[in-house]
Formats: C-alpha cells, structure tokens, sequence
C-alpha cells in the first residue's frame, strides 16, 4: 500500500491508538488544564511556564494605581537616571508577582494555601519592555498527616529575553491530592537559608546614590540614620476592595481558583492573594522607609492569616541588620514588614507569649533594601 491510502491507514491505526487510551473520555476533556495535584510531582522535574510576559509602562501604572506605591526609584525616569539607571526600572514587587503568577497553573493551581518564600535573590533590574518567562524545579514533597494533602516546594526563576536572570525564588505550597489513598513518596526539601547574607546581594549595574535627591524622594533619612533594632511604625492604613485585588491578580496573571471563583471559596469568600498584602505593605512603608527604594532579596516569607476584602491592613517594620557593599553611595538594610489587618500597629504586634502569631498578623516578610549612604 503506497501514498495517500498508506497515509490514511497510519493515521486511522494512530486515531485508533488515542482513542484506546482515554476510553469513556468527552471529546476535548484531556485539552483543558485541570491543573496539578500533589501526586502529580516528581522530585527534580523542571516545569516551564507559560506564558511570556512583555512588562510595560502600562503595567507600572497599573501597578501604582493597585498598590499606591510612591517609591521614586519607580515613579520617574528623571529620578532614576540621576541615580545611574537607564529609566525608571519595574518595581520588583511587580516583577516577583508576574513570575510567581507563571508558575500559579502549574504548582498551585489546586492549592490550598501558599505557605512561604525563602532564598529570592533578585539580579538584573526589569525595564519596560523586557520580556519575562519563568521556569520551576521541584526540589521537596511531603504528604500530610491526613493523606489528603501535601507540601511542595519549587525553585523559580525568571529570566529575561536575554537570558539573563531578575530573580529567582523558592515557596512551598499546600496541594490537594487528587485521591486521597493514593500512595506518595516523601522527598524532604533540602534546608533553605534562614536569610541572605550581604555578600550574595549584587546592586544592579550603574546604580549610584550620590547625586540621590532626598527631597524629592520623600524623605531626608539616610542609611545611617536607622539602628538595628529600630521599630517603625507605618501609620497609615488602607482598606482592601474586592474589585481592586481582583484586578491586582488579573495584572499578575495569577490564575489561582480561591482567588477568583466564589463557588469553590466557600461562604467566607474568595482568599486575597499573599502578593497583595505584600505589595500593599510596601506601599504603605514608604512613611518612614522612602529611601529604602531597591529590593535585593527575600529572606523568608511567610502568609500567617487570610486577608479578604472588606479588611483594613497596616504594617510596621524593624531593622534587623545594616550591611556595607563596598559602594560608597549605597547601603544595605536587612527589613522585617508586619502587616496586621484591622488593628493599628501602634503596640507592634508579632507574638503572643506562648510563641503564636497575635491573631491580627498576616504576613511576616523579611527581605534586604538597598538605601542611599548620606555623602
């Protein structure tokens, strides 16, 4: 048999095959993405996410109209290249949560809580018009106690069309199994730093403090003007709307089901996404922390509550740690950001005397910030 009719018969007996193997399946069922389940991953598998991301200016804004950042390093392209940067880069918030939404089909999709971050490093800045992809390793699974979850962590990264890496980051995550009697192999993470040292921090290249305007930044506080030890409290509050961290998942293309569908929530509504609280927060330190502009890492993170709309959040930070890197402009300032919701942080609450999280603490992030030395 020869040509055309050969053609036919291969691709009858192939046709033949795909049917055999999902017997009783609706036609278009294995198309969709139902997302993984805990007995899904393997250790040391290396998933590629969809899809590539063009950040642009647009996005910025949308970013800032969201969060209502004001930190100038990412408002103007004037005040960033007094600084030694080609433009205003993306605020790297903004890029974690557009590389962390890639990788939300692929290992969170049936979550039911992502439980922290450890080990972010962030590398070259993002600048309107890059072009962002992210990929993650499985690198430690354990099941539940209940059988009826697990923990997965995953080491992302992102990089930009050059190949070039702007942050990378690991965070476990709780995943409903598909069956609960379904057997798993338990692959402990291997154990993540409880933070970045100075040295593994690198500034972004041509950044330069010296001509750093104070006044227009927002305030005249220098790195020398904060003690470790140092508590600040943010003052300021914002209540959290629906509809705003709806978009804010949207931006981030964070596809996560107890975000956005209020029939899988349950009666107490769709849960805000962690980076929302995170992103806010920020914002809501430039009163008292305007000059601590640059993110260089995430030591460690961890979402301690729910956050939903209606909830007033604030925030307050402590200096853990102050860090010289050898440029004469800039310094380092290892961070501690509490947000609480609907309780003011002016008692700085953190932990109760039998260790546990006050019941208004949400979210416990401790990351280091780069700060303009006073000349």
């Amino acid at each position: 048999m020869h040509g055309r009719n050969a053609l036919k018969v291969r691709k009858g007996k192939v046709n033949a095959r795909l049917d055999r193997s999902a017997p009783g399946r609706k036609q278009g069922a294995m198309k969709s993405n139902p997302g993984r389940f805990f007995e899904d991953f393997r250790v040391g598998e290396v998933i590629a996410h969809a899809t590539p991301r063009t950040i642009t200016q647009g996005d910025a804004a949308l970013n800032i109209a969201l969060t209502g950042s004001r930190y100038a390093l990412f408002c103007s392209d004037v005040f960033a290249q007094n600084c030694g940067l080609a433009c205003a880069p993306i605020d790297p918030m903004l890029a974690f949560h557009i590389v962390f939404g890639k990788s939300v089909a692929d290992v969170s999709l049936n979550a039911v809580a992502n439980l922290g971050y450890a080990e972010g490093l962030f590398g070259v800045p993002v600048y309107p018009g890059d072009t962002l992809t992210a990929r993650s390793q499985v690198i430690g699974l354990k099941q539940n106690s209940s059988g009826k979850t697990g923990i997965v962590h995953v080491r992302t990264s992102g990089v930009n069309q050059r190949g070039e890496e702007v942050l990378s980051f690991c965070r476990w995550v709780m995943v409903n199994k598909r069956d609960a009697a379904a057997s798993s192999v338990d692959a402990p993470a291997p154990e993540l730093l409880p933070h970045l040292s100075a040295a593994q921090l690198a500034l972004p290249q041509g950044l330069d403090f010296t001509r750093y305007d104070f006044a227009l930044a927002g305030s005249l506080h220098a790195f020398e003007d904060y003690a470790i030890g140092e508590k600040i409290d943010h003052v300021d509050g914002v209540t959290i709307e629906e509809t705003e961290h709806q978009f804010a998942a949207r931006l981030y293309q964070n596809t996560a089901r107890v975000h956005f569908n209020a029939q899988t929530a349950g009666e107490r509504g769709r849960l805000i996404y962690g980076g929302v609280a995170i992103s806010l927060a920020r914002a809501l330190a430039f009163n008292g922390l305007a000059n601590a502009q640059m993110l260089l890492a995430i030591n460690a993170g961890r979402h301690v509550a729910p956050l939903r709309a209606g909830d007033t959040l604030y925030a307050w930070s402590e200096v853990l740690d102050r860090a010289d890197l050898g440029a004469d402009s800039v310094g380092a300032m290892r961070l501690r950001l509490i947000a609480t919701k609907n309780r003011a942080c002016a008692d700085f609450p953190l932990k109760q005397a039998d260790g546990a999280y006050e019941p208004s603490v949400v979210l416990e992030f401790d990351y280091w910030a780069a700060i303009p030395r006073r000349a």
